[in-house]
């Protein structure tokens, strides 16, 4: 019974199921339907790009020029900001007692040039005075002893060696009385003005000290130079900032009144974009919201392309011309840093190269009449 009936009808299955299966396979797979439907050029002939949207004045990574601490944070992301407003601050107790020992010595250094300038003290002039009344009483005493010494007719009464003695005494005593004149004299000038100005020196150098400091103490306190917005903050409270460019940025501003959209043309289509072109956005995932966007410039050097977009055709080892249009935030709800898709208005290809192949009909014919 099995082999005469079960085994036959088991092939018989086998087989139309094994048709069954070779048909519905062959079947083409119908198409996915897309999330967002694609957007769509107005433009019978263009140009496509790749955009991402900027600030308008670029998107300014902040940076500090020396490594440190962060010890003060005084903004938050999407704070608005404007030049000069500080942003953050870093760690600053070595170089604040630094500028405790260069005030110190300025403080110093201007002591000792007012001394200078102050000199003399008007209780030294009196003594001074003095020392020249003295040595003028020991000179005239030393004159009248040698006079009298030489008045004594007999030689006899006095030695050759004593009247020396007195004359030696005279010199002696007009000599100190020269030096205490010359010392008040000194005195009664003031400081040497070589001396005032070495002092002077000193103390300059010292306040440039105190400056230097200063500035090294208000460095360490970055603040903004443009007005703007802070779209990110990737540093927080007791990190190390690393000085220098960094391949995330400390932080992230830009004027975001204004928002500038980057666009990456393929160098093979680069000689098609005209300035004065129209140009349209849309913003990806929703083709109704779009912006006609304004020209701002075209940056002169061809750049290898960064920009992806995720299509599977798409050539990743091009070389692209950016160009970079404007438009008011107020237009379209987009963020920094999107992506959206730009069309640019152009003549027709095949328009386009009879354009530039054709010469003009006066240098044609001048050409013609030359031959």
């Amino acid at each position: 019974m099995i082999r005469k009936y079960v085994l036959p009808f088991l092939a018989v299955a086998g087989v139309a199921f094994a048709l069954w299966t070779v048909v519905t396979s062959s079947q083409p797979i119908p198409a996915a339907l897309p999330v967002a439907l694609p957007s769509q050029a107005p433009f019978a002939s263009f140009v496509a790009g790749a955009g991402i949207v900027e600030a308008s004045t670029e998107n300014i990574a902040i940076g500090t020029p020396v490594s440190g601490v962060v010890t003060e944070i005084f903004v938050t992301v999407g704070r608005a900001v404007t030049a000069g407003d500080p942003l953050f601050k870093l760690d600053d107790r070595n170089l604040r007692a630094e500028l405790a020992v260069r005030q110190t010595a300025l403080w110093q250094a201007k002591e000792k040039l007012a001394r200078l300038k102050s000199m003399p003290r008007p209780e030294e002039v009196p003594e001074a005075a003095a020392r020249v009344k003295e040595a003028e009483v020991s000179s005239a005493d030393a004159n009248n002893q040698l006079a009298l010494a030489e008045s004594v007719r007999d030689k006899r009464a006095i030695s050759e060696d004593q009247i020396l003695r007195r004359r030696y005494a005279v010199q002696v005593a007009e000599a100190r009385l020269a030096q205490a004149r010359a010392q008040l004299a000194l005195l009664k000038a003031g400081s040497w003005k070589p001396d005032i100005e070495v002092a002077t020196a000193e103390v300059a150098a010292a306040e440039a000290q105190v400056q230097s400091i200063e500035t090294d103490i208000e460095r360490l306190t970055i603040r903004t130079l443009v007005s703007g917005q802070v779209l990110q903050v990737n540093i927080r409270l007791g990190e190390f900032a690393q000085a220098g460019v960094l391949q995330t940025p400390l932080m992230l501003l830009g004027n975001v009144d204004r928002l500038h959209v980057r666009v990456d043309i393929d160098e093979n289509d680069a000689w098609r974009v005209r300035r004065e072109a129209q140009a349209v956005a849309f913003v990806r995932g929703n083709r109704d919201m779009n912006t006609p966007l304004q020209y701002v410039r075209t940056e002169p050097y061809i750049v290898p392309k960064r920009s992806l977009t995720g299509d599977t055709t798409e050539r990743v080892d091009t070389r692209v011309l950016q160009l970079l249009y404007g438009f008011d935030r107020d237009d379209l709800p987009v963020y920094v840093g999107q992506q959206m898709d730009v069309y640019i208005e152009a003549p027709p290809l095949e328009t386009d190269v009879v354009q530039r192949s054709t010469p003009p009909r006066g240098k044609s014919a001048g050409r013609k009449g030359e031959s």
